[in-house]
């Protein structure tokens, strides 16, 4: 243990000739700490919201997506797309077809995304997690074809899951012009009737926008005979998504964009990253405040030490090494309440996890959880760690410097 430091653990421990110097000491570390805790208790926040709409918006989403790189639909026997059907980390694969159309049923009239699926459909998805009504997942049946409609979209077209109307559906032809006069014949027109049941995926993209039906029917609806908007995959169980991700984008090349399930929800999780490294942000500027608190106790320090400091020097201590005391004190404050913030903000966290201290609301069921999640991550808390300690190490070097030798000057 060099003599510096030494030296400046015991001014740390010890009581000062003036008792607002341990005060000020005591308010500087609980500054800092209090700073840390926050940093990791708003970020694992922002982690268990993240975590929460992984799990709950996703039901829908497959774990891969190939979708074209250019334009909104792509052949299906195109060679690329074929081989990922032997594709030995391919468990399920569907291709679908989507676009949007127009929903008419009793006098109400409703844009919608139509989404066609392979009849496989219920084996790459959680769909039946999500169904609502008496009835099960059927996309046709002889010459019927079945639509399986959000449970926003059945609420705007005034429909129960298991209504019995056929529902029209219209979609404008292959490069003809909409007739003002007459639009109907302008457009192509078809029929969709119910399997008894409707989706909720809690997700307003998807239950006010979305009909499944079978791949066949949007074909015909949309003209787009031999063609797909994407392939959707379910892997098989211990496969590295990431991995075969990368492995599939390379062999099909730039023409083709292959997406993951965040991918697929892109805009919400990117606003969500944004969110939270604002946030970061802000709490790094509350906490270079908080470390002024060790510039004034570092300067009431100095002057309280400054008879010490003249007999250290006449026993031959150098400048260097009078200053590294005082910056070792400084530092140590920074570690001790960074150290404790982060205990701290860990036992927040793991209070809010276990007892949900902080809930959105006092009735139950109201919202989708009862209590903010919080999720904390290792990577988050080094981040934390090593912001606390460059902000702390830098806000004391220059002032125990410039005070140091400006005490050193007077004392010559």
């Amino acid at each position: 243990m060099s003599v510096s430091f030494y030296i400046a653990k015991r001014y740390l421990l010890s009581k000062k000739s003036h008792s607002a110097i341990n005060l000020i000491s005591g308010v500087s570390v609980c500054g800092v700490a209090i700073a840390t805790a926050a940093l990791v208790c708003i970020l694992s926040v922002f982690n268990g919201f993240q975590d929460m709409v992984a799990g709950l918006f996703t039901a829908m989403d497959p774990e891969l997506k190939v979708v074209p790189a250019v334009g909104k639909f792509m052949a299906a026997d195109a060679k690329g797309l074929a081989a990922l059907r032997e594709d030995a980390d391919v468990e399920v694969l569907t291709e679908t077809l989507e676009d949007q159309a127009l929903l008419m049923v009793n006098n109400r009239q409703v844009m919608a995304t139509v989404k066609g699926v392979e009849d496989n459909f219920e084996e790459l998805t959680g769909i039946d997690n999500i169904l609502v009504g008496e009835g099960v997942f059927e996309l046709h049946a002889d010459v019927i074809d079945y639509g399986i409609l959000g449970a926003n979209l059945l609420m705007q077209l005034g429909l129960p899951a298991d209504f019995d109307e056929a529902v029209q559906v219209y979609a404008p032809r292959k490069g003809e012009r909409i007739d003002l006069n007459d639009p109907r014949e302008s457009l192509n027109q078809e029929e969709l009737y119910s399997p008894k049941v409707g989706f909720m995926v809690k997700q307003n993209k998807y239950d006010a926008q979305y009909v499944i039906t079978n791949i066949a029917f949007a074909r015909r609806l949309f003209e787009r005979q031999g063609e797909v908007s994407a392939v959707e995959m379910k892997l098989r169980r211990g496969a590295d998504v990431g991995r075969v991700k990368a492995r599939m984008q390379q062999m099909l090349g730039a023409d083709y964009v292959v997406k993951d399930r965040y991918e697929q929800q892109e805009d919400t999780f990117k606003i969500m990253q944004i969110e939270k490294l604002i946030s970061y942000i802000f709490l790094t500027f509350i906490l270079m405040i908080a470390c002024f608190n060790i510039i004034g106790s570092l300067s009431m320090l100095i002057i309280d030490k400054k008879q010490d400091a003249l007999t250290l020097r006449n026993l031959g201590a150098n400048e260097g090494q009078i200053r590294s005391i005082f910056m070792f004190e400084g530092r140590m404050i920074c570690l001790l309440g960074a150290v404790t913030g982060i205990l701290v903000g860990l036992t927040l966290c793991w209070l809010q996890q276990e007892f949900g201290l902080i809930r959105f609301g006092s009735s139950e069921g109201s919202y989708i959880i009862n209590a903010y999640p919080v999720s904390v991550r290792w990577m988050d808390l080094l981040l934390i760690f090593v912001t606390v300690i460059a902000v702390g190490f830098l806000s004391v070097w220059y002032p125990v410097r410039r005070l140091s030798r400006k005490m050193m000057t007077s004392n010559l």
